[in-house]
């Protein structure tokens, strides 16, 4: 670490891309960080690297046993981005604990069960696009909010059997956690009332039994059976992965095939698919930017680079999936025909993301079934006029503003 200086993350992630071409060019795959709060951290930039550190047992998500600056208090709730050491669930989990943890979910996420979902998904989509007809043809419509998001939103609430009335509450931390520009007061207020709302929702499923997979997890047994700690944690990263990747993933998808028209007539005509499109948006623009927290079991020795035992670990995916180790000099352009899409979007080994599947689902529905119904739509700003969301732990836009059809021509009109 002799004369590297870390390097300041941007909390509002203005442009995470620039970013992780910078902390690239610190070499060795790991960059040295400055977290919110003056806090050492590592970034892994590199694709070999990931997939290494991603199935060590010498790297940890575990703060209550690994991370000494949570074990003391140093670092505690007020810290901006504390929700993530404060869940207990898979995701905070080291060895025979992270598969305990880990079992009951995805018990309800498997591929067979993930594609008998397909026609309730199909509906859903349907439902959203019926809705944004009713949109006057040549006006402005935020597609992000009226698309992009309530789609996962609304599938994954079903599954857990949120109720209407709820799911903006509930949803809320979800929201708020990936904002790594939270105030000491803002991060406190956020985990006290995510764990209020999940936990009003335990209780009220406890109360009143339902065909749900809150109600699954409720009812688990011997080695399945969750505390309610747990049980908040895993409701809690559940619907936030559920609804806040799945988002960016379909915003991205539209907006690269509305700056790619000739891409999107390959994907028309047959030449490219939309498995094609969905995976190379993945690998270009991964939902999740850098996600929170590893820590080092013991010192790491990283091509002569030491990160201490102890120190925290960001999985840097979006600038994993730009690896020119990996996809060469086009690594940063968008090519639905590329051979390899390889990518780590949805982790790897034994924290491979168990709603890859669903989310994979989700977009090869709602993407074609967009294109087809407004064959028309097309972006009301320039790309350039595109705000980011304003965190460097999500990778993705504040709106998405489209014109879903063109206006009508004014009758006399030449």
């Amino acid at each position: 670490m002799e004369g590297r200086c870390p390097y300041k993350l941007d909390v509002t992630g203005q442009d995470v891309h620039a970013e992780a071409q910078a902390l690239r060019e610190q070499g060795s795959g790991i960059a040295m960080v400055e977290l919110p709060g003056n806090v050492r951290g590592w970034v892994v930039v590199g694709h070999d690297l990931a997939m290494e550190l991603l199935n060590s047992p010498k790297v940890s998500k575990n703060p209550r046993m690994h991370w000494p600056a949570w074990i003391s208090g140093e670092i505690g709730a007020d810290w901006p981005l504390a929700s993530w050491p404060t869940m207990e669930n898979m995701t905070t989990a080291y060895g025979q604990e992270h598969q305990r943890l880990r079992r009951p979910v995805v018990k309800a996420f498997t591929p067979k069960r993930v594609r008998a979902m397909q026609p309730y998904i199909e509906r859903t989509v349907a439902g959203l696009l019926d809705r944004l007809a009713e949109t006057p043809p040549g006006e402005t419509v935020d597609l992000k909010r009226n698309f992009s998001y309530p789609l996962p939103a609304t599938i994954i609430c079903d599954l857990f059997g949120v109720p209407e009335a709820d799911r903006a509450a509930v949803l809320r931390g979800g929201e708020k956690t990936p904002d790594s520009s939270l105030t000491p007061e803002e991060a406190e207020a956020n985990i006290r009332d995510w764990h209020e709302q999940f936990g009003k929702l335990i209780a009220s499923k406890r109360a009143h039994p339902q065909d749900d997979l809150t109600t699954d997890l409720l009812l688990g047994d011997g080695d399945d059976r969750l505390t309610d700690n747990e049980l908040i944690g895993t409701l809690f990263v559940a619907l936030g992965a559920g609804s806040e990747t799945v988002m960016n993933l379909v915003t991205h998808a539209v907006l690269k095939l509305l700056t790619h028209p000739e891409q999107r007539a390959m994907v028309a005509d047959g030449r490219a698919s939309w498995d094609d499109v969905i995976e190379e948006t993945l690998r270009l623009e991964s939902p999740l930017n850098m996600l929170p927290l590893r820590f080092a079991v013991e010192d790491l020795e990283i091509d002569g680079t030491i990160v201490p035992k102890g120190d925290p670990i960001l999985m840097g995916y979006g600038a994993i999936g730009r690896d020119p180790a990996v996809h060469g000099e086009t690594a940063e352009e968008w090519d639905v025909t590329r051979a390899d899409k390889e990518h780590l979007s949805f982790g790897y080994g034994t924290h491979y993301c168990f709603g890859a599947p669903l989310a994979r689902l989700e977009a090869k529905i709602a993407l074609p079934a967009l294109f087809e119904r407004f064959p028309d739509i097309q972006l009301a700003v320039t790309p350039d006029d595109l705000e980011s969301q304003g965190t460097f732990i999500m990778n993705g836009h504040k709106t998405l503003d489209v014109v879903l059809e063109k206006a009508p021509v004014p009758a006399g009109a030449v």
